[in-house]
This record gives structure tokens, sequence and C-alpha cells, in this order.
């Protein structure tokens, strides 16, 4: 399967409660697309070694903030070292950290935020086991 056919097939999916990811990505920890859906934001390799760096010490994103694409979220609760998620008004970011990438579900308000984070971490949980 190619990473393209994981982020359609795998993320761009209907959410049990309707609505879909506003887009999604597989980002590589060096800050390269691997694969993204349409009207995924330009993520910069700085804006990814922040995430990395959050994901073994969310504190200083806790205070500034988590950006993608320039749009900047606020930190919520995740999983430490595995998952960051941050809110933006209605709109939400989820991050799963697999061996070798980063998994990238933006979603808007018409979407379940548990759900939105479901369908990410599944697919992070996935390209785990496959030591990926």
């Amino acid at each position: 399967m190619s990473w393209q056919q994981y982020v359609d097939d795998h993320l761009m999916v209907e959410l049990p409660h309707g609505g879909t990811l506003l887009s999604a990505a597989i980002v590589g920890h060096d800050g390269g697309v691997w694969a993204s859906s349409p009207g995924f934001p330009d993520v910069t390799p700085e804006e990814v070694d922040a995430l990395m760096a959050g994901l073994a010490d969310a504190g200083p994103l806790a205070m500034k903030g988590m950006f993608i694409g320039g749009a900047k979220y606020m930190v919520i609760p995740g999983d430490p070292g595995a998952v960051l998620r941050g809110k933006k008004g209605a709109e939400g970011v989820t991050v799963k950290k697999t061996e070798t990438a980063l998994v990238v579900g933006l979603y808007g308000a018409g979407a379940q935020p548990g759900e939105a984070n479901v369908v990410v971490e599944n697919l992070g949980d996935y390209l785990i086991g496959q030591g990926i």
C-alpha cells in the first residue's frame, strides 16, 4: 500500500457520527511530507522539530502553542511521548508519533474530537505494529 493510500483510505473516512477530518498527512520525523490529503497545510521542518520536542516534553508547547502550517493550536492533554492534541476554536489537531513518522489529522466543527483522535491514533498504532 502506498503512503497516499494510507491517508486516503484510513484517515479521510466518514466518522461514526458524521463528518471527516478536514485534512491529514503522514510526515517524516525530518519534516518531509510522505503523503497528504488536499488542503493539508504546508508544514515546516521547524514545526515538525517543535512537535517532536513536544512529544518528549509538552511543557514548552503548552506555553507557546503548537503550530501546523502556521496555524496556532492550544495544546490539550494527549498521551505523553506518543500523542499531541490541540484546539483552535471548534477546530483541532491530533498528532500520533510512530517509529519514523507523525500521523497528523486536522478536524473541524462537524467532527467529534474523540472520533478524530481515534482515526489518527489507530493508523499510528498500525504503523507502529509494522515497525514504521
